[in-house]
């Protein structure tokens, strides 16, 4: 199945969506978080699958802009803004989905260690996390 450009769009925000929600636990992003999430991005296109070198090289080229995008739509980070915050991960969930199932489990995987990244930087500790994202046949 191919995706349109709105499915493609939000692939390419999946790693700033992951930092924003593992950056905002305490409501608020400061900007060490800002720059450690920032750091973690560009230094993940070094350490990935070569199939996935295209998509992080993507990533890397508009994360800052996705990162501030996402930080001014979602503040204040109240339980209410988090929440929409998941359900737009959620969406990437489900293209990830729709791809070929080899290109959809490297993806997955390296978007769960990359969460785990994120996570481990900002010292936080996220309850409910929404990956692993379920992937029908890897997953589910």
């Amino acid at each position: 199945m191919m995706m349109n450009a709105e499915e493609q769009k939000l692939l390419f925000k999946a790693p700033a969506l992951v930092s924003v929600l593992a950056a905002s636990t305490d409501q608020k992003i400061n900007e060490i978080q800002k720059a450690d999430a920032i750091k973690l991005a560009h230094l993940k296109s070094f350490s990935i699958d070569p199939d996935l070198r295209s998509y992080y090289d993507k990533v890397d080229k508009h994360f800052a802009e996705n990162f501030e995008s996402i930080v001014k739509h979602y503040a204040p980070f109240d339980d209410e803004k988090r929440q929409a915050l998941k359900k737009e991960i959620e969406r990437v969930n489900e293209v990830i989905s729709t791809l070929e199932h080899e290109l959809a489990s490297k993806l997955h995987k390296s978007l769960s260690d990359y969460a785990e990244h994120v996570k481990h930087a900002e010292h936080s500790l996220l309850e409910h996390f929404v990956f692993p994202i379920p992937i029908k046949g890897i997953t589910e």
